[in-house]
């Protein structure tokens, strides 16, 4: 039986830290484990220039603490006015790893995002020609769908479509949640493969639902059915290279979770190895796991293997009921629960 597991550091293609002080709070959770992330542009106002991405990433690098190594990849948020040779500039200049296509209305802070794709079609060309991937938050955000239908609406309204329009465009379907989005991705080209949340991977929608209203389970795009939480198990360890790590880490202050109208998001960030790490040992995947956290990414983007290593053991590790980041007191994903694994050191 396999008791410890050494891998080359992973990375984090999908994170939300936010700015200002919960920045200043939680940055230190993903450091620990990941050497570098794909940070998320959806601040207030929203980094869609080189200029405020620079600045971003000065702020976070001034939030990891001494002795810690970490590199955050910065993100450009797409507008219907998104100016591509500013989005290339970004990309050639070593700042914008990728940009982000939001739906207006899709998320947080998603309201300056895109009402219609044919809107940056200008960008998107420029992208592809530049090499510059494109992450996506694939949801639809039309009144008459559905919300646990619109990933698989956006694939056959949106995204397919785009993908068949510009075939050579780098496409990272973000936070993937649905057995149609596995099955898009596993058929598309090598230009497209998709991050998986490990809230995904263990909870349907029954844990916002049953029982009482759970909003620590809420995120978007929802948790589906459970045809889907396991659908997106197979996938992630399938070992297939088009699916990789992203945590989708989103801290929301305790109250602003458990209100009236509670924020989508969950905080994952804390214990996101030992959370991932306890699926592939249920499925009987640990050797898929190397792949799917520390080479798949990097592969996909460009980027060389990190050379320092991680260790994980399989020794019991509680996650506590709260955390106080200074900013807010958070409820990470896994709450009040013991898991089977803990990172080294």
């Amino acid at each position: 039986m396999t008791t410890t597991l050494t891998i080359p550091r992973p990375d984090d293609w999908h994170l939300h830290l936010r700015d200002g002080a919960m920045l200043e709070g939680v940055t230190r959770y993903t450091a620990r484990q990941f050497a570098r992330a794909i940070v998320m542009p959806n601040l207030t106002p929203p980094v869609t220039t080189v200029d405020a991405a620079r600045a971003y990433r000065e702020r976070i690098l001034a939030a990891v603490p001494e002795g810690m190594d970490f590199t955050p990849l910065m993100t450009a948020y797409l507008t219907d006015n998104s100016d591509p040779a500013e989005l290339v500039r970004g990309h050639e200049e070593g700042v914008f790893t990728a940009a982000k296509l939001y739906p207006a209305g899709a998320t947080t802070n998603s309201d300056s995002g895109v009402t219609d794709v044919a809107n940056i079609m200008g960008a998107l060309e420029a992208m592809a020609e530049a090499g510059m991937p494109l992450c996506v938050h694939g949801e639809v955000t039309s009144a008459d769908v559905d919300i646990f239908d619109r990933e698989a609406v956006f694939i056959e309204r949106i995204l397919a479509p785009l993908i068949d329009r510009l075939p050579e465009l780098k496409v990272i379907f973000e936070h993937l949640t649905s057995a149609e989005g596995v099955q898009f991705v596993t058929g598309a080209g090598d230009n497209v493969a998709a991050t998986i949340t490990p809230q995904h991977l263990h909870i349907n929608r029954n844990a916002m639902l049953v029982g009482g209203m759970r909003p620590h389970a809420y995120c978007l795009p929802v948790a589906k059915r459970e045809k889907h939480r396991l659908a997106l198990r197979r996938a992630a360890t399938s070992g297939s290279d088009r699916f990789f790590l992203g945590t989708d880490s989103a801290p929301h202050a305790r109250e602003a979770k458990e209100s009236a109208c509670g924020c989508a998001g969950i905080f994952n960030a804390p214990y996101a190895l030992e959370s991932y790490l306890a699926v592939f040992d249920a499925e009987g995947a640990l050797d898929k796991f190397e792949g799917f956290a520390s080479r798949h990414g990097p592969a996909f983007y460009g980027l060389p293997v990190n050379e320092q290593t991680i260790t994980l053991e399989k020794k019991p590790c509680t996650v506590p009921d709260e955390i106080d980041v200074g900013a807010a007191r958070l409820v990470p994903f896994h709450a009040g629960e013991t898991l089977e694994w803990s990172l080294a050191g």
